[in-house]
């Protein structure tokens, strides 16, 4: 049982590095970038909104395979 507990208290863990790291992530990009993508996909452009969609992706995929390795 305390080994189960373990292993769910390491993967919560393990989740929430993961999250912090993609936000940090996306918060870095938008400061590196001079474009403003909350407000070009507020105002309907979709291409912004694939570009950040890509960019959750990307990272997320890195961090995966950070946190498996």
């Amino acid at each position: 049982m305390l080994i189960t507990v373990e292993r769910v208290a390491a993967t919560v863990g393990w989740a929430l590095i993961g999250v912090l790291l993609l936000y940090a992530a996306i918060r870095l990009f938008d400061a590196v970038d001079p474009i403003n993508y909350q407000t070009e996909i507020r105002q309907g452009n979709i291409a912004a909104g694939v570009v950040v969609a890509a960019l959750i992706i990307a990272t997320a995929a890195i961090i995966i395979s950070v946190i498996v390795t």
